[in-house]
């Protein structure tokens, strides 16, 4: 195919409009949409990335102005209806930030799922199974096409997603956020697609906060901020520090601030001994001091979580095995998070939608859900409680039309920062914190940096969980890596780096004794 075909308009949008009620999130945007270009769409959670596609993909309604599509002759025609029916005809394909999956399907079904191929008298279920079988080939996934959708984990299921937009054909792919729960080798195939799918001519909208993966695949940079357009431009001309100025409107001079260090004579708060995870030969052992940060890393399903989990007694450990959890020199046993919040440890799961936050509930209601304790003897205390979520919302910069709204109508980056004001609302000393940042904007991460700064000048002890590991290496003192559901090396000082963390994190290095998993503790990052 010609570059001149390649390049040719497929879709453009015409000031742009958007409003909910009375409120306008969207303020005339113009964009244009050209075949085999990865056209990537930047800003901060609440810019109104997310409403913008869902409106070039028919799932929401524009307020005022124009949508145009190529007939693929080289003319354009103005629609002037649009649903998402309309717009998957018209090959304007969606890949949602949630997955948009009939869980009860297998996959093969949910590939089809409204596109399914007919036979003589029934559908074609073979002829789709092998069908899904090439597209999941080509993703390089050995997901059996007749499982069921809700027995997948999450990564599975957005390769299932990926996979339902190759049976489509495509004309403009819109891909929000694919990479979120994606390992680095699947977001690197997925990459490869993406590829393909630019030299079909296919025009790909990329939405990520990623700004490596930004500069790595995008042709075209559009920056959205508080719903205003600040520019389209050539990837090729701007850095990712440009990036990052254009979308929070300043520079971000210090992504990572000063972490203080920990004083020498700094006392163990937390201590886990010999506790050995279900599916592991090996058991765990490891500390934390008062003012510490110790970050987790390692590929997904290392077991970083399940170990955390299961010294909170979320999971069970492997059968005859209770390791040992000391907290502040006594022995505990968390069996549930109430335990542990009684005890001053707190925990910020990584699933803010699913166990986080009650989404259709409102946002006092989150606030005050871990802590009622404060606030309530027979009865809540709804003085004290609007006070305390009002400096919340100043301590945290929690961005809301109103505080009436449901904590599901907060932008991810605003629903994090509640989460985190909830939890520490329980005044706790010991915080975990699983994936702070996952599918946060850029200045949203500096601000919970900060707030993760504060956290330890003022005292507080942190086990940091992050998928990042720019981000465990930037705030963490010591970084304890997870292979094959065990401690597999504890680095600190110059130790830690990329290529050591992951040499640790695929097993390339052996794991350290036992003294040396529970590690001295009084390096800074």
């Amino acid at each position: 195919m010609s570059d001149e075909n390649t390049k040719s308009l497929i879709f453009s949008v015409k000031n742009l409009r958007k409003s909910f009620g009375p409120v306008e999130v969207l303020h005339g945007i113009d964009l244009t949409l050209r075949g085999g270009e990865v056209h990537a769409i930047l800003g901060e959670n609440g810019a109104g990335k997310s409403t913008l596609v869902k409106i070039l993909s028919g799932f929401e309604a524009l307020t005022q102005g124009e949508l145009h599509i190529s007939d693929g002759s080289g003319s354009s025609q103005r629609l002037t209806l649009w649903n998402n029916a309309i717009a998957e005809q018209a090959g304007v394909v969606l890949i949602h930030q949630e997955f948009n999956l009939a869980e009860q399907l297998t996959v093969a079904e949910n590939i089809f799922l409204g596109n399914e191929i007919n036979g003589r008298f029934f559908l074609d279920k073979k002829t789709m199974r092998i069908k899904a079988q090439e597209y999941l080939d080509v993703l390089r996934s050995d997901i059996d096409p007749d499982a069921a959708v809700d027995q997948l984990p999450v990564s599975a299921k957005q390769m299932v997603e990926i996979a339902k937009a190759q049976a489509k054909n495509a004309r403009v792919l819109v891909l929000d956020e694919p990479t979120a729960v994606l390992t680095q080798q699947e977001s690197q195939v997925l990459f490869e697609l993406i590829d393909r799918f630019r030299q079909d001519g296919v025009a790909i909208v990329f939405i990520s906060h990623k700004l490596d993966e930004i500069k790595q695949i995008a042709d075209v940079i559009t920056v959205l901020r508080d719903g205003e357009l600040v520019g389209s431009y050539s990837a090729a001309d701007l850095s990712k520090d440009d990036m990052a100025r254009l979308m929070v409107g300043r520079e971000l001079s210090s992504l990572f601030p000063e972490i203080p260090k920990v004083p020498d004579a700094s006392k163990v708060v937390l201590r886990v001994s010999d506790l050995l995870l279900q599916g592991s030969s090996e058991p765990s052992s490891f500390e934390l001091r008062k003012g510490e940060v110790l970050g987790f890393s390692g590929l997904v399903g290392s077991g970083r979580t399940a170990l955390i989990e299961t010294v909170l007694g979320l999971r069970n450990s492997a059968k005859g095995n209770t390791g040992r959890v000391e907290l502040r020199g006594e022995r505990v046993n968390f069996k549930q998070l109430s335990v542990a919040r009684s005890k001053g440890v707190a925990y910020l799961t990584k699933d803010r939608k699913g166990s986080g936050l009650l989404l259709e509930k409102g946002l006092v209601f989150n606030f005050s859900l871990f802590s009622l304790h404060k606030i309530s003897r027979l009865l809540i205390d709804t003085k004290q409680e609007d006070v305390a979520f009002k400096k919340a919302v100043e301590t945290f910069d929690i961005r809301m039309k109103d505080k009436s709204i449901v904590a599901g109508n907060l932008s991810g980056g605003n629903q994090q920062k509640l989460l985190l004001a909830k939890i520490l609302e329980a005044e706790p000393s010991v915080i975990i914190i699983d994936e702070p940042t996952r599918g946060i904007d850029i200045g949203t991460k500096s601000q919970i940096y900060h707030f993760i700064a504060e956290l330890v000048a003022s005292g507080h002890s942190l086990i940091l969980i992050s998928s990042d590991i720019t981000e465990v290496i930037g705030l963490s003192h010591r970084v304890a890596v997870m292979y094959h559901s065990q401690i597999s090396g504890v680095l600190e000082g110059d130790g830690i780096e990329e290529h050591e963390i992951m040499r640790y994190a695929t097993g390339l290095k052996n794991k350290p004794s036992h003294h040396d998993q529970l590690g001295s503790g009084t390096s800074n990052a």
